[in-house]
């Protein structure tokens, strides 16, 4: 099986020429130096700015380096081994660590981009999610929340229900690893969320539309392959129709575990 750098190392196919080119060169040099966090932020620029130029070649072009710099980041946080609980903002480790987190109440759905935002800035690998309280059948709520937009679902909770939460909090700050069961249900629940988004976008909007949405989603949830898949799906129909009058649409706002 190849390593990461061997696996960054297909090209990023842009036009020269101008700042986009110029960032994803930078973030293709990034991605094979196994930089992923720089790599993403170049990838996350050039995307915005593709949009703004409507210019969906080019940004079907960008969502692949940026699908394997998190995917990189995503594998870095699974090998970690961890699933940190937080239930206050001061159980974040000081440095920051690599891992999976879990914000439990009160904290909410914010607090976990604030985390995630947090981890970023140190560079260290991580997935984090929120949990809400558990429903009257026994589900757990997960939530993720973007710039304009809230993705929620509910999964039944990970073999061990509650007393999970204490095994993960006293394997994280002993260096223990979680069991491989528990890593499969905390990736199982992002799944679970970036399909919640998929399925909240408009299959008869505009092409680019739906390319509004996707990145929307994916600033609650950056995690999710799919997702990005459709984001290129939907940039490369994009690229076939006539840009929609209406050049920004309203965030999908449909939510039916909202409060």
């Amino acid at each position: 099986m190849p390593g990461r750098a061997e696996m960054a190392r297909s090209p990023i196919e842009v036009a020269a020429g101008t700042p986009i080119d110029a960032a994803m060169e930078r973030a293709s040099e990034a991605l094979v130096a196994c930089r992923y966090f720089e790599a993403e932020r170049l990838c996350l620029h050039a995307l915005h700015e593709a949009r703004k130029a409507n210019d969906f070649e080019r940004m079907a072009r960008i969502v692949l380096p940026l699908q394997e710099a998190r995917r990189q980041k995503r594998q870095l946080a699974l090998d970690a081994g961890v699933i940190f609980v937080v239930r206050d903002l001061r159980d974040v480790p000081k440095p920051a660590r690599a891992g999976f987190y879990l914000l439990c109440p009160p904290l909410i759905g914010l607090d976990a981009r604030r985390v995630r935002e947090s981890l970023d800035a140190a560079q260290a690998p991580a997935m984090v999610v929120a949990r809400e309280p558990t429903t009257r059948a026994g589900q757990w709520p997960i939530v993720s929340v973007g710039d304009e937009v809230v993705v929620r679902t509910r999964v039944s909770p990970p073999e061990g229900g509650e007393s999970s939460l204490d095994i993960w909090t006293r394997g994280a700050f002993a260096g223990e690893r979680v069991s491989a069961a528990h890593l499969a249900w905390f990736l199982a629940a992002g799944e679970a969320l970036g399909d919640e988004a998929i399925a909240r976008v408009k299959a008869n909007e505009p092409a680019a539309h739906r390319v509004d949405d996707l990145m929307e989603f994916l600033s609650a949830f950056p995690d999710h392959e799919k997702l990005h898949q459709r984001l290129e799906e939907a940039c490369r129909a994009a690229m076939r129709e006539p840009t929609p009058e209406r050049a920004r649409r309203r965030p999908v706002v449909d939510d039916p575990y909202s409060f």
